[in-house]
């Protein structure tokens, strides 16, 4: 993984990471609250040679006091030591006991020991260290005693005396919540890690592309009115949902440019993923740019084109198939714009032999004939093989992949049954993506009625300024439907604009 591939795991998990760190936080205050303050008190000795008069005697006593000192070191946590300690403070404890609150450390070509002392009473800390230090003298005077009587050679001093903490050593409440912060910072990036490898689901363009190297021809960003208002015509003209099925409209233009058919076949991998409204929407975005569409029921299993125009779905494709009446009977128009609906018609028992029947391709023929545009809904890819059979017959698929609908592993299988049957993939369309964070695919620009709320003009300028708003919104649109009515030449273009099915 890359750094760009972490940073998109944080932006997709960011509660995760945020949760661990708070837990952490959660589990350094609490500990520190539990636990008993401690004080810790030093004092320090240097040991030195009594009978050192001469330079030469100097110099060789220092190197024997180094020598020895940390024989010293090693003595205070003896219980020839620490016996005397608990005796003369009246201590209930042991000199193993003892011993764990003792350090003892000596600074490198030094003759100074330092001996700290942790307790839970600062009094009793300073205390203990005093009397270590004072028993330490007396057992390095009595070791080094020369057997045949005199003083010992050595004599130790205190420099420091203990003195009794003012606050405690220990908890450091800065220190154990910083690394308890930085624990559960870690734990949970590990854990939204592993969640990004264990995570399948399809979530945007870079999920996509571990499968797909397939132009994505456009994005769909998530919408929660779409259930209610799934029709482009049911939305803002300048809303980010309309254009973005403009902009579907565009790239499908010049990626189906050198193809001879104009058929279109809008297909998923499995049910839920959006293809019928995609299919339907995107028909009546080639309608609106001055094209002649048919739009195509071919999901014989589970027809929605009708129920999402409102039309008559007893009769169409099936009836066409099978001879009870003819196309341009069945052709239902729909809107303002040159868009005519062939619905589904009555479920067959056997859907894949119709639309991979000879009569299916003669029909989709006809219409190709007829119109500038047929966009076919077919059923997922997945569940029946209706989709494939029908892909072999269209000019081009458009495969629609749902955010968090679709798994990888499902979006090969039904990329490996088109392949299959060498369909001509022309690109896939993201549905479903978020409105923002990582895997958003659409850019926000302001629309003119929300420049104009963002403004608020007063009640005098209010009346003047929708009407001037109202004539360049009138002059821009003309001049859209002018500029998209050129690019329509890249669809091709055949067939006579008088047909009978009018």
């Amino acid at each position: 993984m890359e750094l760009k591939d972490y940073w998109r795991v944080f932006r997709r998990n960011w509660m995760v990471v945020v949760s661990g760190v708070l837990i952490g936080l959660l589990g350094a205050g609490g500990a520190t609250i539990l636990m008993r303050p401690t004080y810790q008190s030093d004092t320090k000795l240097f040991v030195a040679l009594q009978n050192s008069e001469t330079v030469t005697e100097l110099q060789q006593g220092n190197v024997f006091t180094q020598a020895r000192v940390q024989s010293y070191v090693k003595t205070v946590r003896t219980p020839v030591v620490l016996q005397p300690v608990i005796e003369a403070l009246g201590l209930e404890t042991t000199p193993g006991a003892l011993a764990g609150k003792i350090a003892a450390t000596s600074d490198v070509s030094t003759v100074l020991i330092s001996i700290s002392v942790t307790d839970e009473s600062p009094v009793q800390a300073a205390a203990i260290a005093q009397a270590v230090s004072n028993s330490l003298i007396n057992v390095v005077d009595e070791l080094e005693r020369p057997s045949v009587g005199g003083r010992s050679p050595v004599k130790l001093s205190i420099i420091t005396p203990a003195t009794a903490p003012a606050s405690p050593t220990s908890p450091n409440a800065r220190l154990n919540l910083a690394l308890g912060a930085l624990i559960g910072l870690a734990v949970g990036f590990a854990v939204a890690t592993l969640r990004a490898l264990l995570d399948t689901r399809i979530r945007g363009e870079d999920d996509l592309r571990r499968v797909s190297a397939a132009p994505v021809l456009g994005g769909l960003s998530y919408d929660a009115d779409a259930t209610k208002k799934p029709l482009l015509t049911q939305t803002a003209p300048q809303s980010p949902r309309a254009e973005s099925y403009r902009q579907l409209r565009t790239n499908l233009q010049f990626a189906h440019v050198s193809h001879e058919s104009k058929t279109v076949l809008v297909t998923s991998s499995v049910p839920g993923e959006g293809k019928s409204t995609t299919a339907t929407n995107l028909a009546i975005a080639l309608a609106q740019s001055g094209q002649s569409v048919a739009l195509v029921d071919a999901d014989l299993r589970r027809p929605m084109v009708a129920e999402y125009l409102g039309l008559e779905r007893g009769a169409g494709l099936t009836t066409a198939l099978i001879g009870a009446a003819d196309l341009s009977d069945l052709l239902q128009p729909w809107g303002s714009d040159n868009l005519y609906v062939l619905a589904a018609g009555q479920v067959p028992p056997n859907p894949s032999e119709l639309l991979g029947s000879l009569k299916m391709k003669q029909l989709i023929n006809e219409l190709e004939s007829d119109f500038d545009a047929v966009v076919i809904d077919a059923p997922p890819l997945l569940p029946v093989t209706d989709a494939a059979v029908l892909a072999q017959q269209a000019g081009g698929v458009v495969v629609v992949v749902g955010a968090m609908k679709v798994r990888t592993t499902e979006l090969q299988k039904a990329l490996d049954a088109l392949d299959m049957v060498k369909a001509d993939l022309l690109g896939i369309v993201l549905n479903r993506l978020p409105a923002k964070g990582p895997d958003a695919y659409s850019y926000s620009y302001q629309s003119y009625e929300s420049a104009k709320s963002s403004l608020k003009p007063g009640p005098r300028a209010h009346s003047y300024a929708e009407e001037r708003q109202t004539l360049q919104q009138e002059a821009i649109d003309r001049e859209i439907m002018r500029g998209e009515a050129r690019q329509a030449s890249h669809f091709p273009a055949g067939g006579s604009r008088d047909r009978s099915v009018r």
